[in-house]
């Protein structure tokens, strides 16, 4: 794509100056919590050093302490020159930390945010000055089960699937230059049908009002040839423009556009220019496709074809950076080796991606389903926690073509009693309509794995590792399970009490899980298997299975990769292949 610029953190939206402030950051643990109360943000009392985005419990921070510390400081200089401060604004973003996450520039107070896997942004503007600025950083985190915390354990040990802890920055940070009157982002929608793409343009004035004069320009062009180009008057800090499509190079019929699909993942580059009397103010590089998801009665269907998804789950582990990525290259050695084991998608679990991955995903065709963090405890806190963050995760990725489906609940998690608890229905049947306010055009599922209220996919979960039962269940009980008079896995139904199911397509989103019996470190779903053989006859038995459902559209296996104890995946921690995955790519691509 033309815009993309590697390392740079942001790729829907590129812009070419900013400054990646990843690195060597001073470092001090405040078990006793008085950092604020002694000033560290003036006076800072290093005690190591650590190399952000990697967190203080991953050995390529250069830390590597597993204990759990609450409250973790970070701080650094930083050099601005006068002249990048004339006119602009000077913005200091955090793709993620974790938690609550306090920013002190100068050694006056400049804001903070609560939550650990969405983008936030500062505009530190009027706290900086041409020269050394002093940037300090308090991240405040806890055991507290109200709060999204996804795979990371609230005990100080690993224990089932809940993995060592994440505590502050583990995101880039960087920081970024706009104008005074800017574009502050742009809410790509495509149209198929219509053979358009909707923007909604969203312009940032740092509080002043708009200037009359301000026009915005768009252009589209499709591998350097020019497809689209518009422009119009600012009037108001949002606007909405459709864009026409139609390739001049495609024969007229009945689709002249390009489309995206794992096949043939075509992508659009687009570029916004904000001009006030012909002089440039802004400009930004992006990407889109041109790509429908749609719920057809029992069939989900990709521009109009029926789509078979052959997932994988991904819970985005590193062995020595846990949770980020150790540089970009890995992101793409994933997806590549996802795709060379006959996958066209991945169910990321529990995690929100560094949005690189996403751009790759994008790039490559690789389907994936974004899923929420989860909580464990259901509280009024916890609704507020969820639905603030996760609206802002559905609004930061909202543009990527390969997010096909939304899966902010998973196995009841932090909605214990959703069974017939009529709050904690009525949270997901919230969270349900509030994701399809500002995304209608993707499927989203309530909750993922067993007791769905309101959900456009049923999902189950089955861990069952003779496949010739797993056949004989979904085909001789396919009409009680669905109806939920019978359980799926043995200790839970379809749905939660007072709903059915309504023909939505049905979907096995996790059913595998083998480990090898020789590695002793930790579990697997069901028995051990003593070698690659036995692994590869169970693992075809349970996956051909599913695929011989005829009522199934899809499935997603248990997992990429051994993450920490759990060590089921077809890859280990290092991305070794336990086995051929030509015979893994076989057996998911081969017709029943």
């Amino acid at each position: 794509m033309n815009c993309y610029k590697k390392d740079y953190p942001r790729p829907q939206f590129v812009r070419d100056e900013w400054t990646n402030l990843n690195g060597y950051w001073d470092f001090a643990f405040d078990d006793a919590d008085v950092g604020e109360r002694e000033q560290w943000f003036r006076d800072f009392p290093k005690q190591r050093s650590i190399l952000v985005p990697f967190t203080y419990e991953t050995p390529k921070s250069g830390i590597g302490e597993e204990d759990i510390h609450r409250d973790v400081w970070y701080h650094r200089t930083l050099e601005i020159s006068e002249e990048k401060l004339q006119g602009s604004r000077c913005m200091l973003h955090f793709e993620g930390s974790d938690f609550l996450t306090r920013l002190w520039v100068n050694g006056t107070y400049a804001g903070e945010h609560r939550g650990g896997y969405s983008r936030f942004s500062f505009d530190i503007t009027d706290l900086v000055c041409g020269g050394t600025n002093d940037i300090a950083v308090k991240a405040e985190d806890s055991c507290d089960t109200q709060q999204p915390r996804g795979k990371q354990r609230w005990i100080g040990e690993n224990f089932g699937c809940w993995y060592v802890q994440t505590t502050g920055i583990w995101k880039t940070v960087w920081l970024e230059y706009v104008p005074d009157v800017h574009l502050s982002g742009v809410k790509m929608t495509p149209h198929l049908s219509e053979q358009q793409l909707e923007a909604e343009y969203e312009i940032g004035t740092s509080g002043k009002p708009l200037e009359p004069g301000l026009v915005l320009e768009t252009e589209v062009s499709f591998r350097g040839r020019p497809v689209s180009r518009t422009s119009f008057a600012v009037t108001k800090e949002r606007q909405t423009m459709c864009l026409d499509m139609r390739t001049p190079d495609l024969p007229s019929t009945e689709c002249s556009v390009h489309t995206w699909s794992p096949e043939r993942p075509d992508l659009y580059d687009i570029e916004f220019r904000l001009l006030c009397d012909g002089r440039l103010l802004d400009r930004a590089g992006s990407y889109f496709a041109m790509r429908e998801v749609q719920i057809d009665g029992s069939r989900i269907l990709l521009n109009g074809r029926p789509l078979y998804q052959r997932l994988i789950l991904d819970q985005g582990y590193w062995k020595d950076s846990h949770l980020t990525p150790p540089d970009e290259e890995a992101l793409i050695e994933d997806i590549e080796k996802i795709r060379a084991m006959g996958y066209n998608g991945l169910r990321k679990h529990q995690k929100v991606e560094d949005e690189r991955f996403l751009y790759w995903c994008d790039v490559k065709g690789m389907l994936v389903w974004s899923e929420a963090p989860a909580a464990y405890q259901y509280s009024d806190n916890a609704v507020e926690l969820f639905a603030r963050e996760w609206l802002e995760i559905v609004r930061q990725n909202y543009n990527h073509p390969c997010i096909i489906t939304w899966t902010p609940f998973n196995e009841s998690w932090g909605v214990n009693q959703i069974r017939n608890r009529r709050r904690e229905q009525h949270f997901t049947e919230g969270i349900y309509h509030l994701t399809k306010s500002i995304d209608p055009y993707r499927p989203v599922i309530t909750n993922d794995g067993w007791e769905h209220t309101v959900s456009d996919i049923l999902t189950l979960h089955d861990y069952e590792e003779a496949g010739e039962i797993l056949l004989r269940r979904y085909t001789d009980h396919r009409d009680e399970i669905l109806a939920s008079e019978m359980s799926h896995c043995g200790h839970k139904k379809a749905f939660a009490e007072g709903y059915r199911y309504r023909g939505q397509p049905v979907i096995i989103s996790e059913f595998g899980g083998i480990a090898f019996d020789n590695d002793d470190r930790g579990w697997g779903y069901g028995k051990k298997v003593k070698d690659s053989e036995d692994f590869l006859a169970r693992f075809d038995a349970v996956t051909t299975a599913i695929k011989k459902l005829p009522y199934v559209c899809g499935y997603c296996y248990t997992q990429v990769t051994d993450v920490q104890q759990e060590i089921n995946g077809l890859m280990d921690a290092d991305r070794n292949f336990k086995v051929d995955p030509e015979r893994i790519r076989e057996i998911n691509e081969r017709r029943v």
